[in-house]
């Protein structure tokens, strides 16, 4: 069993920054994929980032530019610099990550932005 937290959300004005972090209670290097989601009120989970072994990274097209996502495989934590945010950025956002086949979620970090 992997247990990961997020932490960092808040409420930010539009324009601000926020990171997040994901802490893993196991050691990322042994994860292919990590990932952060996110779900606004009333629509679906959406992939927001992504980043696989070796370190390749794909953004949705809606945050390419203003979000960036790395890891730090010492602290076995992920992190989702988020920058420039928007009111649409407002959402509830989780990680993801896949270990030997197997993916764990944690239980979300709430962002707010305000305009």
């Amino acid at each position: 069993q992997v247990r990961l937290v997020e932490s960092g959300g808040g409420l930010v004005q539009a324009g601000g920054s926020l990171r997040l972090s994901c802490a893993a209670s196991r050691s990322i290097s042994s994860s292919n994929y990590m990932a952060w989601y996110r779900q606004a009120p009333g629509k679906r989970r959406d992939l927001v980032a992504h980043m696989i072994s070796g370190g390749s990274t794909g953004y949705a097209d809606s945050v390419k530019g203003r979000f960036t996502i790395s890891r730090d495989n010492a602290k076995n934590t992920v992190y989702l610099q988020m920058n420039s945010l928007k009111p649409e950025d407002t959402a509830i956002y989780s990680c993801t990550a896949r270990f030997a086949g197997q993916s764990y979620w944690g239980q979300g970090t709430q962002v707010t932005v305000s305009s």
